[in-house]
């Protein structure tokens, strides 16, 4: 199945592959997808997580496979179905699944956010709910599942650590991140490197609507001095965040720093085209750190 759909960056949809797992629909956003594959043999890993079939080499590369019904307490897979093979925090991982549906393009506004009683804030691992002809496609939050294996993969906070003493900074950092963790994740790791005064939001849209507030009072400037977002998030997406903040003559000065799992060649590309001053991929907190410095002492 083709990937590669064309998409214009910036008009805030994605493209949802649909899968299934027992008979019920999941979705996984199709920038994350390197290639859909046949199930083939792999090797078991002595002492691995439950959760990882094993390992195997497609075209010399090593992957590692995970059973994503494992994952979900849905039982374990059995040979056969397909490998969605990923690239996300510059790692390719392949997700079994039983079969493949389709694809869909939806806008960010149309995926409804799960409420407490599908996900337990920090420990859920759906990221959205997709209603597509009275058929529910629960988004699964990847990323997650991948750092739930292996927290090694996740936001790597020693970085801050190897930073060493710095002083204080009270120039105002706005945050777009939908994931609850991830968010307390950047909001502490940035402030231990000494940036006291951070604006946290769960999407994109809330951030711009902070952003146009202060536009409209005529304090923007003293109010935010850099904004660091996610790409994937419900209401609004990063990049088109990004495009309204760089295609306004009075917020454009803003730094606008993309920090998320999909940083990859393509996506970099993407970035660079609608004015991000920066991009980084999940696991590099202590090169964003390093980041936000530039940027704010060059303003």
């Amino acid at each position: 199945m083709d990937t590669n759909i064309l998409m214009e960056s910036g008009t805030n949809e994605l493209e949802v592959l649909e899968f299934s797992l027992n008979g019920n629909s999941y979705g996984i956003n199709v920038a994350k997808i390197k290639e859909i594959i046949n199930y083939m043999p792999v090797t078991p890993v002595p002492n691995a997580h439950p959760s990882i079939e094993g390992i195997f080499m497609p075209r010399d590369t090593m992957i590692t496979a995970i059973d994503l019904k494992n994952c979900l307490q849905l039982g374990s897979s059995e040979p056969g179905g397909l490998f969605i093979i990923t690239n996300f925090n510059k790692l390719d991982i392949a997700f079994h699944v039983d079969s493949v549906l389709g694809i869909t393009r939806v806008s960010w506004k149309e995926i409804i956010k799960p409420t407490a009683t599908v996900n337990i804030q920090e420990a859920g691992v759906a990221t959205g709910i997709i209603k597509i002809n009275e058929k529910l496609i629960i988004i699964l939050d990847f990323e997650k599942i991948v750092s739930d294996i292996n927290p090694e993969t996740g936001l790597k906070i020693t970085d801050i650590d190897a930073l060493g003493e710095r002083s204080r900074n009270d120039i105002p950092i706005l945050i777009a991140e939908d994931s609850p963790l991830l968010n307390k994740l950047i909001v502490d790791s940035l402030h231990k490197a000494g940036y006291t005064n951070l604006i946290p939001n769960e999407n994109g849209q809330l951030a711009w609507d902070k952003i146009c507030e202060y536009r409209d009072a005529g304090n923007l400037r003293e109010k935010i001095g850099c904004v660091v977002t996610d790409i994937e998030m419900p209401e609004m997406d990063g990049h088109r965040l990004t495009k309204l903040i760089k295609s306004n003559d009075d917020t454009s000065f803003l730094p606008v720093i993309i920090f998320s799992s999909l940083v990859n060649e393509e996506m970099r590309r993407k970035g660079e085209s609608l004015g991000a001053d920066a991009q980084l991929s999940k696991p590099e907190i202590g090169n964003l750190v390093t980041e936000i410095d530039r940027l704010v002492n060059m303003n």
